[in-house]
């Protein structure tokens, strides 16, 4: 079974109005539980009209029936009797059958809330997190480990309560009709039950982990191969990914199949005992006074509840097999819940901080872990709002990570980066992103039409078209988007894959645009575009209002003309800074050092 722990923390995490809802079923169970309890305690006396009407009407306990009925005669007992063990049958059908509707509906309606609160905490979590793990393993326990969870964890929780409380009903009223008979049967179940427990739960733990291991690897298999499909149709190596979601995705099926078996193989062999226990009871009966006749009523409603109570019990060992076995599920869906949630994420909006001076890193060194070197060393710098800057080096100089730092998307390990002297630490770091927008050299393009992937995470009935035409226009992409024949509806399929990497690029472009920013941060956004179309894009980002901040990170040192400095790196360090001329003049002088730098 699951521990206690594991449930008190899905308990913690469910929200308000599923609590009460799950009160409320639980008042459903005991309803059906007690519907049963009455249905089975009805063929008692439905048996004994049919059989024996006369011993029936000599019974104390239907003498409120007789006088309210004015029965004079025992023949008429059989059609109130029949009358009375229908609707007992049919109430406690329908009551079970409402009680799947909700357990079913409930425990979905869980499984949402819970794949909704994993998603928004990740989304929040900090860059630095999501840069240290792996995405595809986020998806599984969002999509797949959160399935497992709703149909073997909760599904089987609230399974196991009904069927627990039905197991008691039934229970009570087969100990009101022969306690003896009612007490060995559930001793001989119960002790065969616990035996199949004991042998399969190390096999279900076991399986438990390798299903939670291997929907990770096998959506991690998926995920690369649909990603680099380009590489993997060039290099023609679909059977290399081929063999490694096989390696995942067959022992997945193969534990959740001895799972599946474990859960419903007892069934046959408690069945087997069933007929073997109604048979040696028929067999005892008849040979107690009044023989056969007399035992029929006795008999047949213990063997309904016999037939009750079989689905009932193998409900309850089904639940506890589902519940061993995704266990592992359970606690990394639990760990993604946990996950810790800013402060901000609370604030239903962000007041940006002011930025009227300037941007400052102070004595900044970072490296990614500790187990490697710094990546930036001693960075020290001032950047003026409204000015243009700079920023060249080889592959490997800590650009990129630099202006990583200035986005606060990573905190430094040592120093500060100061916005008009104000610190950014967790406190206010979403303030300051509130002024930037960004432009990464590989631009993100969801399955969607060119308006919305310019308008990017803006819904797409609230997006300003007059706005997206306009930073089009700016990002010189506008007439290769009108002379289309959807124009700004045509879609741009996953990732962008119907467009050139040019036009992307443009679009990452014109979304940087169309958000009010006051800080443009390009990271070689340009690398794509021929020189005339680079040269128009830098002018129009040149020409935004001067107290726009624009950052710049270029694979060729003309894209960085128009800076009013630019700062070269090396290794984790500024080596040397000036504006374009200057840097044209040094690598001159030092043509040595800069070439490959340029």
């Amino acid at each position: 079974m699951i521990s206690n722990s594991s449930i008190k923390r899905l308990w913690l995490y469910l929200a308000p109005r599923r609590k009460k809802q799950l009160t409320l079923l639980l008042v459903l169970m005991v309803g059906a539980s007690l519907a049963e309890m009455i249905g089975i305690g009805a063929v008692l006396p439905f048996l004994g009209a049919l059989i024996s009407p006369e011993k029936l009407f000599q019974s104390k306990l239907i003498q409120p029936v007789i006088a309210n009925l004015n029965i004079n005669d025992p023949t008429q007992l059989l059609l109130p009797m029949t009358l009375i063990f229908i609707g007992a049958s049919v109430t406690a059908s329908v009551m079970r059958l409402m009680l799947l509707w909700a357990q079913i509906r409930l425990g979905h309606a869980i499984g949402a809330d819970l794949s909704i609160q994993i998603y928004e905490k990740t989304l929040y979590q900090p860059y630095a997190v999501h840069a240290s793990r792996n995405s595809s393993e986020i998806i599984a326990g969002i999509s797949n480990k959160v399935n497992v969870v709703v149909l073997n964890t909760v599904l089987p929780l609230i399974a196991a309560t009904s069927s627990l409380l039905l197991f008691l009903g039934i229970l009570t009223a087969l100990i009101l009709i022969d306690p003896v008979v009612a007490l060995a049967a559930v001793l001989v179940f119960g002790t065969t039950y616990a035996f199949i427990m004991i042998f399969s739960r190390n096999q279900l733990k076991l399986n438990s982990q390798l299903i939670s291991r291997e929907y990770g690897r096998a959506a991690k298999a998926l995920h690369e191969g649909f990603g680099g499909i380009r590489e993997v149709l060039i290099d023609g190596t679909q059977a290399v990914y081929c063999k490694i979601y096989q390696s995942a995705d067959l022992p997945l099926r193969r534990a959740q199949a001895n799972n599946q078996f474990i859960g419903a193989s007892p069934r046959f062999l408690i069945e087997a005992l069933g007929v073997v226990l109604i048979a040696s009871l028929a067999y005892a009966l008849t040979s107690r006074e009044g023989g056969a006749v007399a035992a029929i009523p006795l008999l047949g409603a213990l063997a309904i509840g016999a037939q009750r109570l079989l689905p009932v019990l193998q409900q309850l060992y089904a639940s506890w097999s589902s519940l061993k076995g995704s266990e592992s599920s359970l606690n990394d869906v639990l760990s993604l819940i946990e996950q810790p949630v800013p402060a901000y994420a609370l604030e239903s909006s962000i007041q940006p901080i002011s930025f009227k001076k300037s941007i400052k890193l102070k004595n900044v060194s970072f490296r990614y872990s500790n187990q490697t070197p710094n990546v930036l060393e001693d960075i020290n710098l001032e950047i003026k709002k409204g000015t243009m800057v700079g920023f060249m080096g080889t592959t490997g100089s800590g650009k990129s990570t630099l202006l990583d730092l200035v986005m606060a998307l990573f905190e430094p390990g040592y120093g500060s980066l100061l916005i008009d002297e104000t610190l950014i630490n967790q406190r206010n770091f979403r303030a300051w992103q509130s002024h930037i927008a960004h432009v990464p050299q590989a631009i993100f393009l969801k399955d969607a039409n060119i308006a919305e992937n310019i308008a990017f995470g803006v819904p797409a009935e609230e997006i300003d078209h007059d706005r997206v035409r306009q930073v089009a226009q700016q990002a010189q992409i506008a007439k290769i988007i009108e002379s289309w024949a959807h124009g700004y509806n045509t879609c741009v399929g996953e990732r962008g894959i119907r467009l050139s990497g040019g036009q992307r690029q443009r679009i990452g472009i014109a979304r940087a645009l169309y958000k009010p920013a006051d800080v443009i941060i390009l990271d070689e956004a340009t690398s794509a575009l021929d020189n005339i179309t680079e040269a128009a894009v830098i002018g129009a980002i040149n020409a935004l209002e001067k107290n726009t901040t624009i950052l710049m990170i270029a694979h060729r040192l003309t894209t960085l003309k128009a800076c009013d400095v630019i700062y070269e790196l090396e290794a984790g360090q500024i080596i040397r800074q000036g504006n374009y001329e200057d840097i044209i003049n040094l690598t001159k002088s030092a043509p040595h050092q800069t070439r490959s730098k340029s």
